[in-house]
């Protein structure tokens, strides 16, 4: 029997007879393992810190439905294949995204904290015209994720100096909408709330891009487990093309992995994305042939993330009770995240959350 999963694991209730995702737990309970971990390795394990209260979004700013609820609507059934202009306004969406993650990117140093990275984003957000799209997502209460060694996924910024010999990811995600309502084409779903996207946030789109930093000197096993990654999601990307299964992605990121000595976390899937945040189809970042999803195939004009998380040791997260977000690797270990957003177009794909110096380099590869 084929089984159909929706998007991110975690808000498909942790899908806990798919993957090895625990049961929620209070951190209180893992500080023995936790510490005796730390003992054995060059870097700080991530424990809960304190946060700062919920920042306000100006009213010029339009918003998403969820940003005045924290409730997120009913997803759409079906993959959206983009116009050409809507294909225009995503690429100029990520592209902001991925200039906004490089600047925060400079801010990233030895004292500075993830809350500090956090108010950086969220005002480079509202000058360039954006809501940050996490904000208020199911009741997430900022504006960026900031996720540092042991944390897997979903981090929320906090008080925590950074220190040296830590790993960050910094998962940006922004929707930028214009000022006159031109884009009447936009699929409406039959619910209220996403007419009411249509009504609100008429012609917005997201872009989603992330990136994992090395703050001063990293041991050389977490430089390889950066570098990897890194290569992992680039070799999911080789795979996307038209006719092409969603399953070679998975497989192509596993199998990478595995060579190199590391382990994909799969509770956290990549996912359609435009004119919603999370839509179909489902990108797993390991090879599920059971799952149907996974065997439908690309066509030109889809758009979506490549998300691949691995970790240097166990594949299994607990989700912290206390804030229900929070991704921590069971053992301690760290991992590493990277992410593009790409459309399929009809000779393969292109990568809409790619820097320039990022794309010399792919072009360098494709000329040797």
């Amino acid at each position: 029997m084929r089984i159909n999963l929706t998007y991110c694991i975690y808000h498909a209730s942790k899908a806990s007879k798919v993957f090895p995702v625990s049961a929620f737990s209070k951190i209180e309970s893992r500080y023995p393992s936790v510490n005796d971990i730390n003992k054995r390795h060059k870097f700080s394990l991530v424990l809960p810190h304190k946060t700062t209260p919920v920042k306000d979004i100006q009213d010029h700013i339009r918003k998403p439905p969820y940003a005045f609820t924290g409730v997120v609507g009913p997803k759409p059934l079906d993959i959206d294949i983009k116009t050409e202009e809507q294909i225009a306004v995503m690429r100029d969406t990520c592209q902001l995204a991925r200039k906004i993650l490089d600047s925060a990117g400079r801010y990233l140093k030895v004292g500075v904290t993830t809350d500090e990275i956090d108010e950086v984003v969220h005002q480079m957000c509202i000058d360039n015209g954006a809501y940050p799209s996490p904000l208020m997502y199911n009741h997430f209460p900022k504006s960026i994720c900031t996720s540092v060694n042991n944390v897997a996924c979903h981090g929320i910024p906090d008080l925590r100096p950074l220190e040296e010999g830590d790993m960050i990811n910094v998962d940006i995600t922004n929707c930028l909408t214009a000022q006159e309502n031109t884009h009447d084409h936009w699929p409406v779903y039959d619910s209220v709330v996403t007419k009411c996207w249509k009504t609100i946030y008429k012609n917005g789109v997201h872009g989603d891009v992330s990136k994992t930093y090395l703050i001063g000197a990293v041991d050389e096993k977490g430089r390889q487990l950066v570098e990897v990654t890194e290569k992992c999601l680039y070799a999911g990307i080789a795979q996307c093309r038209p006719g092409q299964k969603f399953l070679a992605i998975g497989t192509a990121i596993k199998d990478l992995a595995k060579a190199n000595g590391f382990s994909v976390i799969p509770a956290f899937c990549g996912h359609g994305i435009g004119h919603e945040f999370h839509t179909p189809p489902e990108i797993i970042h390991i090879p599920l042939d059971g799952c149907e999803s996974q065997h439908v195939t690309m066509k030109e004009g889809m758009t979506f993330t490549i998300e691949p998380i691995l970790s240097e040791g166990t594949d299994m997260i607990a989700i912290l009770e206390d804030d229900g977000w929070t991704a921590l690797s069971e053992d301690g270990s760290r991992s590493a995240q990277f992410e593009h957003t790409v459309l399929i177009t009809s000779e393969g794909c292109e990568i809409l959350t790619i820097s320039e110096e990022e794309l010399k380099r792919e072009r360098k590869k494709k000329d040797a």
